[in-house]
């Protein structure tokens, strides 16, 4: 997979979501579920992710947590702790399951919560 963060940039007419995930195929697929009524960004790593929130300021981030660097649950507290950034909401968009990776995303700042 190429190591370029994916930009997208069709109007600022319409709500952008910045997708934040290292697998290609669900970078894909939420933005072909998304594209018709959303303006897509996205990233493949936590690091790239950083830097396009705060170049672009998207209006919801939706965000891995494991990925290699840093994981979504650093992404989300440095977010949340910019104040350029802090009042975009996050959702963690992830494959992990327990109470426990639940409460430590809502406690990094995310407004929500979604297994896959």
């Amino acid at each position: 997979m190429p190591q370029a963060a994916v930009v997208t940039i069709t109007s600022k007419a319409l709500p952008s979501i910045l997708v934040i995930d290292d697998t290609h195929d669900n970078i894909r697929l939420l933005s072909d579920c998304l594209k018709p009524n959303f303006e897509i960004l996205a990233a493949n790593n936590g690091e790239k992710g950083l830097a396009i929130a705060r170049r672009f300021k998207p209006d919801l981030i939706l965000l891995d947590i494991m990925m290699p660097g840093l994981n979504g649950y650093d992404v989300c507290e440095d977010l949340k702790s910019d104040p350029e950034t802090a009042d975009i909401p996050v959702i963690f968009l992830t494959a992990l399951y327990e109470s426990n990776d639940e409460y430590k995303g809502l406690k990094a700042g995310a407004v929500d919560y979604i297994s896959k």
